[in-house]
């Protein structure tokens, strides 16, 4: 059973992308609260199985994030099932979790499911673009993490800026409205500095590109994050 309040930090690995054994046992040992396992575009049962059993070797929470529902693989400690609150079409907030329900509801495990309660702000970003987003004012992300926590009760506000840093204010103006639900925050983590900036705002910070690009600065992230919080009074 997953506790995502309990978390300061995860990695998210794509199952469409390549990781070597040692950089995958360097990402699962570093002392993360938790790998999650998700994409946008080329996510397949197969690629999802692979890293997941890859992963199975080690001592750390694997959760599977929904994207794709010939992708759903049994097995993982939970499962997060985005909303995507600012998608210019309802197939991505209700048709597809309403799909995925009628297909799956005999074999769910209710209790290690969490529905996350996205708006992706990088309008460049492969998500923004698949699920017809747009682009929310301030303001407008204010209102849907309060309608996250008020109306819809989602366990999970996620600011999902995909692949650019996003903007620190707006981040901590989204956490000031936020009380019982857990504000995430992934995107454009590069460096320490970043790390702890959001980390100071963000309940959780998710890392994830940079894992490719340049796994020790990745890999850093995880004690900026956890000094952040620690110096901020304690684990969130």
């Amino acid at each position: 059973m997953y506790n995502i309040s309990e978390w300061d930090h995860a990695f998210k690995l794509d199952p469409n992308k390549t990781i070597t054994n040692e950089d995958l046992r360097r990402i699962c040992m570093s002392g993360t609260d938790a790998i999650i396992v998700g994409g946008t575009d080329g996510v397949t049962f197969e690629n999802v199985t692979d890293l997941q059993e890859r992963i199975e070797s080690y001592d750390v929470r694997c959760v599977l994030e929904v994207s794709d529902l010939e992708a759903i693989a049994p097995g993982f400690d939970a499962y997060f099932i985005p909303l995507v609150l600012n998608s210019g079409e309802k197939k991505w907030m209700i048709d597809v979790q309403h799909q995925a329900i009628r297909e799956y509801a005999d074999v769910i495990n209710w209790e290690d499911m969490a529905a996350e309660g996205y708006c992706v702000l990088n309008p460049e970003a492969k998500v923004f673009k698949k699920t017809t987003c747009t682009l929310p004012s301030e303001t407008d992300v204010v209102a849907y993490a309060q309608m996250a926590e008020h109306i819809f009760r989602l366990p999970v506000f996620y600011m999902e800026y995909s692949g650019t840093y996003g903007n620190p204010a707006l981040v901590q103006s989204v956490a000031s409205q936020l009380d019982k639900t857990t504000l995430v925050y992934g995107g454009g983590i590069r460096s320490k500095s970043q790390a702890q900036e959001m980390a100071a705002y963000a309940d959780v910070i998710v890392v994830g590109d940079v894992i490719y690009d340049h796994l020790e600065t990745a890999l850093q992230t995880v004690e900026a994050v956890k000094s952040t919080k620690m110096k901020d009074g304690g684990p969130s």
